[in-house]
């Protein structure tokens, strides 16, 4: 008599999600409330940055119960102290940050030119695009390069782009150049390390600032989700519209 054959156990190994943190800034409104709420609906922990908290909070209300939470945080990138203080916070509680969107912005100056422009507005621009996005940047790539992944997305505008031209928005625009020198700049840098850097054009959106007769304000939002979801291997250094690379 034959012995029964041995039946093996088929051991099926648990998958364990991902779990993702992000930071967008500037998301109390517009483009990048839009933004956090797609990552939100990708499951992410979203940080949702806002100058003034009460807005933040309004906000973050709206997107209660998404399928990931949705958390205001009080962020003023111009300062320095709410930089650092966020940093440390988000340490403290998360132990990580998987994804930068650099959103705030503003200051856009349809109809000053080149030769007439208010220096103070074009020095507010540069503090906010620029330089507001590269301290966040800074003080939050110790948490990337903990786990060795990152997306740091810094929205940006093709009218920044080195072969657009036009006598407008002259500070808008020479602070989103500056911004595409600093991402590529920061991507060539940390190449190889996980975490990538690129730039987004979210396109003429119809916004507080953007104007009515812009695109739906979801289908800018996506490209700029597009790449702080990018899966690996990753490009890095891009300068991307709708998922579809631009000249810088």
């Amino acid at each position: 008599m034959s012995r029964p054959a041995r039946r093996i156990p088929v051991v099926t190994p648990a998958i364990t999600p991902i779990y993702r943190v992000a930071l967008v800034t500037g998301a109390n409104r517009g483009l990048g409330f839009e933004v956090a709420r797609q990552l939100s609906e990708r499951g992410m922990t979203v940080l949702l940055g806002a100058r003034d908290l009460d807005k933040g909070l309004h906000a973050a209300r709206k997107l209660a119960g998404a399928p990931g939470e949705v958390i205001a945080v009080q962020l003023d990138v111009t300062r320095q102290d709410e930089v650092d203080t966020l940093a440390r916070w988000i340490e403290i509680t998360y132990g990580r940050l998987d994804v930068l969107v650099n959103n705030a912005g503003g200051h856009y100056d349809h109809d000053a030119s080149a030769s007439n422009a208010d220096l103070a507005s074009a020095q507010a621009a540069l503090d906010t695009h620029l330089f507001g996005s590269w301290r966040l940047t800074s003080a939050l790539l110790p948490l990337m390069r903990r786990h060795g992944y990152g997306r740091i997305v810094n929205v940006s505008s093709s009218c920044g782009a080195s072969g657009s031209s036009s006598a407008g928005c002259v500070a808008y625009r020479t602070s989103k150049a500056a911004l595409n020198a600093y991402t590529r700049t920061l991507a060539t840098e940390l190449e190889g390390s996980g975490i990538v850097v690129n730039a987004v054009c979210p396109g003429w959106v119809a916004t507080e600032l953007g104007g009515s007769g812009g695109r739906p304000v979801a289908r800018g939002a996506a490209g700029i989700v597009w790449a702080a979801d990018l899966a690996v291997p990753a490009p890095t250094g891009r300068f991307f519209r709708d998922g579809a690379t631009i000249p810088w």
